[in-house]
C-alpha cells in the first residue's frame, strides 16, 4: 500500500522532562541521557549529525561519530584535508545533533571548534584498527576519483610499505573539539507538544536553562 510521507506520525509517550529532573550543567546531563542510551543497547548511540558552513554560510551535514566528551566539549576525528575540516578551517563554528528515536529524545548542540592535541590525536589513532589506520592514509577524503581501483591500489602498496611495523598518524588527520555554547534537550511527548529546555553558557563560565515552546 502506497503511503504518503505527510501520513507517517507516531505518537511519542516515553517521558516528560522538568528542570526540577535536570543537572545544571549540561555536559552532566548529556552524560545522564547518554548513558541511558548505551543501557538500552541502541545502534551506535553515539552517532551524530555534524552541521559546518562556509564563511558565506553555505552549510553541508553528515554523520560522524563521538568519540569523546567532557567538560571541555565533545570530540570527534577526521581527514583536516576533507570539506568539513576545510569548512572549520575558515569558519570554526559547529552544530551537533544526536538522535536517540526509541527513547523519543534528541539533543543539539552549538559551539566553536579547535582541533584536539597532537598528543590527544596520537593516542586515539594508535588504538584504532589496523585497516583504519591503513585508511586514513590512503583517502584523499572529500577529492574526486575516477575509480575505486585507485584507492585500493593505494591501500594495498600501504599495506606492503607498514608490514610488520607501526602506522604513524597522518599530518592531516585528527580530532576536533566543539566547545558548546548552547545545548538544547529534547523529549518527545504526546500531541507534539514535545518538552525543551534549552541551556546557555554565561559569561562567568555558568549556565542558564530556559524552556523552549515545542
Amino acid at each position: 500500500m502506497d503511503r504518503s510521507v505527510a501520513d507517517l506520525r507516531r505518537e511519542y509517550t516515553c517521558a516528560g522532562l522538568r528542570e526540577a529532573d535536570v543537572y545544571s550543567d549540561p555536559i552532566e546531563q548529556f552524560r545522564g541521557w547518554f548513558d541511558q542510551a548505551l543501557g538500552a543497547d541502541l545502534y551506535e548511540p553515539n552517532a551524530m549529525t555534524l552541521a559546518t558552513a562556509t564563511p558565506d554560510g553555505r552549510p553541508s551535514a553528515r554523520i560522524v561519530l563521538l568519540k569523546g566528551f567532557d567538560e571541555l566539549g565533545f570530540v570527534f576525528y577526521t581527514n583536516y584535508e576533507s570539506r568539513k575540516g576545510e569548512e572549520l578551517e575558515d569558519n570554526p563554528r559547529a552544530a551537533l545533533v544526536f538522535h536517540w528515536n526509541e527513547l523519543e529524545r534528541q539533543v543539539r548542540v552549538e559551539g566553536t571548534v579547535s582541533r584536539v592535541s597532537k598528543e590527544e590525536s596520537d593516542a586515539y589513532y594508535a588504538g584504532r584498527p589496523r585497516g583504519s589506520r591503513l585508511g586514513a592514509w590512503a583517502s584523499e577524503q572529500s577529492r574526486v576519483s575516477e575509480d575505486r581501483g585507485i584507492f585500493e591500489r593505494r591501500l594495498e602498496e600501504l599495506e606492503v610499505e607498514y608490514r610488520g611495523s607501526e602506522i604513524p598518524r597522518p599530518p592531516y588527520w585528527g580530532g576536533y573539539r566543539v566547545e558548546p555554547g548552547v545545548v538544547e534537550f529534547w523529549q518527545g511527548r504526546e500531541d507534539r507538544l514535545h518538552d525543551r529546555l534549552l541551556y546557555h553558557r554565561e559569561g562567568g563560565g555558568g549556565w542558564s536553562i530556559e524552556r523552549l515552546q515545542p
